[in-house]
């Protein structure tokens, strides 16, 4: 029987240095940030259902519940999520395309990206409207 090796280790230090990256100390806070449909007379609410349900996975009940709320409000908050991924669906909105059940609807739904509970103007640029 042979003898195993003994196996001596150094602790794992901070490879950081004043000039290099180091993915612990350069990730930046997942500030919340909303993502804001905007109300509109050029798309119905089976365009808004059907829009939420692709993009963002809601269900038909969930849908029509924020559909209604951007026709009476005026505006809905459809997610909080982290920048990169509330600009994303920003740009899945703006791409969904014109209401093909309405004639006079010739684009897309608005929608902008705002700073969520606990987020800050200061987290961006000023223009939030992707």
């Amino acid at each position: 029987m042979t003898e195993t090796p003994t196996i001596t280790r150094e602790p794992v230090r901070n490879p950081a240095r004043p000039g290099t990256r180091n993915s612990e100390t350069d990730r930046q806070p997942l500030t919340p940030w909303n993502v804001v449909l905007l109300d509109d007379q050029d798309h119905t609410y089976d365009y808004v259902i059907d829009m939420l349900g692709r993009i963002f996975g809601y269900d038909i009940p969930t849908g029509f519940r924020l559909a209604t709320q951007v026709d009476t409000r005026g505006r809905a908050v459809v997610a909080t999520l982290h920048r990169e991924l509330a600009e994303l669906r920003v740009q899945q909105i703006r791409g969904f395309g014109a209401d093909p059940h309405l004639a006079r609807s010739n684009g897309p739904m608005y929608a902008v990206i705002e700073p969520g509970e606990g987020g800050s103007a200061d987290d961006g640029p000023d223009d939030h409207d992707y």
